[in-house]
């Protein structure tokens, strides 16, 4: 049995606007496990990016519960959320929101100095490691409007995953990029899975949930159904028809859930 990383119970979410209250979460009991590649699936306007939000501390629920292994985050002030966010959650959205006058090292590099007990030539050498994992090298010392977007992105999942945080929390991340470059970003993201890095991604594209082994479909503010697969396997990757396979698969849970 795996343990829970983050776990979710009657997590409710509502807004308030011109007198109208809008129910957005409904009461989710969820658990996302360790080690796992998750990911949320479901209609636009379903509350996937809400869930995401208020899993990750992003944003405060209306009710219920989040737990951090084990241990409550929604109920924290917010000093030491954010001290959680810092040091144990990485994050990747659909645009990169790099900082415009910072190069591609030092986006990369800066949240790094707030990683407790390191010191800052071990978050230089860390950052250095990540640009020559992210094929970045020669665009380094770019800043983000001379890269392209596939480079800013990578140049996000870098930034991510620099303090070794417990979980990504990934919001659409492939949304505004075009074919090549959302299967390099997938790519990165499951060889963190692979090496035991969780990663909870929220996409409407059934061609990147497939890299995921757990599949959520989220709908009118509640999970209405599970997906698992095996494990993404890389090597077999090559072979369209095991992608074919998965993604037949998926199409089929998805079609029988009225997708």
């Amino acid at each position: 049995m795996k343990d829970a990383i983050i776990a979710a119970t009657r997590l409710a979410k509502s807004y308030a606007a011109d007198g109208v209250q809008t129910h957005v979460l409904g009461s989710v009991d969820l658990e996302v496990y360790e080690g796992d590649f998750t990911v949320i699936m479901g209609p636009s306007g379903s509350g996937k990016s809400t869930l995401l939000y208020c899993l990750s501390g992003m944003d405060a629920p209306t009710s219920g519960e989040v737990r951090f292994r084990g241990q409550s985050i929604s109920a924290a002030k917010e000093s030491d959320l954010a001290q959680v966010r810092a040091q144990c959650f990485g994050f990747v959205f659909q645009a990169a929101h790099l900082v415009s006058n910072l190069t591609l090292f030092e986006n990369i590099a800066v949240p790094g100095y707030l990683k407790e007990g390191r010191s800052n030539e071990d978050t230089r050498k860390a950052a250095q490691a990540l640009i020559d994992r992210m094929g970045l090298a020669d665009v380094a010392a770019h800043l983000p409007n001379q890269s392209s977007g596939g480079q800013q992105q990578r140049c996000a999942v870098a930034r991510a995953v620099i303090n070794e945080p417990a979980i990504v929390f990934a919001d659409e991340p492939t949304g505004a990029l075009n074919r090549a470059n959302s299967l390099e970003v997938l790519t990165l993201l499951g060889e963190l899975n692979a090496q035991g890095q969780s990663v909870l991604m929220v996409t409407h594209d059934v061609r990147s949930a497939v890299r995921g082994n757990r599949v959520l479909y989220f709908e009118d503010g509640d999970v209405r159904g599970e997906l698992c697969l095996p494990t993404w396997d890389d090597a077999r990757a090559a072979d369209g028809s095991y992608v074919r396979e998965r993604e037949a698969q998926a199409n089929a849970w998805l079609s029988s859930l009225s997708w």
